[in-house]
């Protein structure tokens, strides 16, 4: 597969991220936005380490490579965003056990 589709299939979901992060008022949609964001980065990541594996199979043939440095760190970014998750909806219970909202537009109240 051309690496041109992954890049628009990831373009388009990094836009419906963005997108969502800015329009969306409710916080658990929000960090959906930005999991569906790093999941766009990720799937880039694979699909850039696949092609310069094939690139670089394809220059030297003898060379042995399993082309799993990109998994590994798309492994870690996911337990990062799982920890980020994690926080993230700790927050947002507390916000609706105090106000009885997950709209993030209460956040600027609790300042005071």
């Amino acid at each position: 597969m051309p690496i041109n589709l992954y890049i628009f299939l990831a373009l388009a979901l990094f836009s419906i991220g963005v997108i969502g992060v800015l329009t969306r008022r409710n916080a658990i949609i929000i960090f959906m936005c930005i999991e569906l964001m790093l999941n766009s980065v990720n799937l880039l990541l694979v699909a850039f380490s696949k092609m310069h594996l094939a690139d670089m199979l394809a220059k030297v043939p003898g060379a042995v490579n399993n082309g799993a440095d990109a998994q590994l760190f798309v492994f870690f970014i996911m337990v990062v965003a799982a920890a980020e998750v994690t926080v993230g909806l700790a927050i947002i219970v507390m916000m609706y056990r105090n106000v009885h909202s997950v709209d993030v537009n209460f956040l600027n109240r609790l300042k005071n």
